[in-house]
């Protein structure tokens, strides 16, 4: 059983591995990652998000339930590493939000489309695209506003108001390629034109390049990550993002939203992704907790094969997905 499910996900963190190798050795140059991590980000995967959004079946509901699934179970997720940082670590609340996001923010657009893709085809990146589509807005304004109350507790900055917060993020979020890119195809839909001939060509070639090119880019990135000091946090944080958040998405899905088998399986794919390279992108931002939200990229993209290897054949198991000869 295992082996049919490794043709399926191994391949896709064989092009991190491939990638990592790349920029370890030399082969690639740190420069070039980031030119690639940028075509990824800025065009490739905006195009791929526009495309399935100005597509998909327009009898598709407004995804409340699936939704609710999926942040309840980055909620519990994020509860727990915020308590083991500050109560078992007595770290600074700073600190805190920093084990939060580590525990709690998967790797949806790098590591989530390709592997739903890989698993369930082209139907399960619907519901992928449509959490992506509120994920980074809802995870981006949830975490700046714990930082700030964050930064007040620890003294290291005088609390603004909730307004002024929003009031920033919502400037940056509307920069986004992804939010961009999501606004445009509600845009497009609105008018009833279908995408069909050139435009439909070139989106698709643009698009088929994205999921490869995010692996190998973000096998590059890895480089700058590792392994960092004060292990034993990041091992805990990446324990429950890989065990405790899936578990609890799949529970809420199956047996509280009672959501299809398909969205089921997707939300649960998408929560035992590896944690999200935003954890250390916000962990510089806010001048904290580096060792542990870089170790959590790490630990749980390196242990990506066998933990989602492993959630693949439950959900086989669950009758959720059919895996080929299993």
């Amino acid at each position: 059983m295992f082996s049919q499910v490794l043709t399926i996900v191994l391949p896709v963190f064989l092009l991190v591995g491939i990638g990592y190798a790349t920029a370890r050795t030399g082969i690639l140059s740190q420069a070039v990652g980031e030119a690639l991590g940028q075509f990824v980000y800025v065009i490739a995967i905006p195009v791929l998000i526009f495309k399935t959004l100005a597509t998909v079946s327009s009898d598709t509901d407004a995804p409340w339930a699936m939704w609710a699934a999926y942040f309840g179970g980055v909620a519990l997720a994020w509860t727990a590493g915020t308590l083991i940082i500050r109560k078992l670590f007595a770290r600074e609340a700073r600190a805190g939000v920093i084990g939060g996001i580590s525990a709690g923010f998967a790797n949806t657009v790098m590591v989530g489309i390709p592997l739903v893709s890989a698993v369930l085809g082209k139907d399960g990146l619907v519901p992928l695209i449509l959490l992506i589509s509120v994920h980074l807005p809802v995870m981006t304004i949830v975490t700046a506003i714990l930082m700030e109350r964050a930064a007040a507790l620890d003294g290291t900055a005088e609390a603004r108001s909730a307004l002024v917060v929003l009031r920033s993020i919502l400037a940056s979020l509307v920069r986004n390629p992804i939010v961009i890119a999501i606004v445009s195809a509600m845009v497009w839909r609105l008018t009833g034109l279908p995408l069909t001939g050139i435009l439909e060509d070139v989106l698709s070639r643009i698009s088929a390049t994205s999921l490869p090119l995010a692996l190998l880019s973000l096998g590059m990135s890895m480089v700058l990550y590792g392994i960092r000091g004060n292990l034993l946090p990041g091992l805990l944080l990446s324990l429950i993002k890989v065990g405790v958040m899936p578990g609890m998405v799949l529970l809420l899905a199956l047996h509280v939203f009672h959501l299809p088998p398909l969205w089921t399986a997707a939300m649960t794919l998408t929560a035992a992704c590896p944690t999200g390279v935003n954890a250390f992108i916000f962990a510089n931002r806010y001048g904290t907790g580096h060792a542990m939200s870089a170790n959590s990229i790490t630990l749980t993209t390196a242990a990506a094969v066998l933990t989602c290897g492993l959630w693949v054949i439950l959900l086989d198991r669950l009758g959720l997905i059919g895996v080929p000869g299993g």
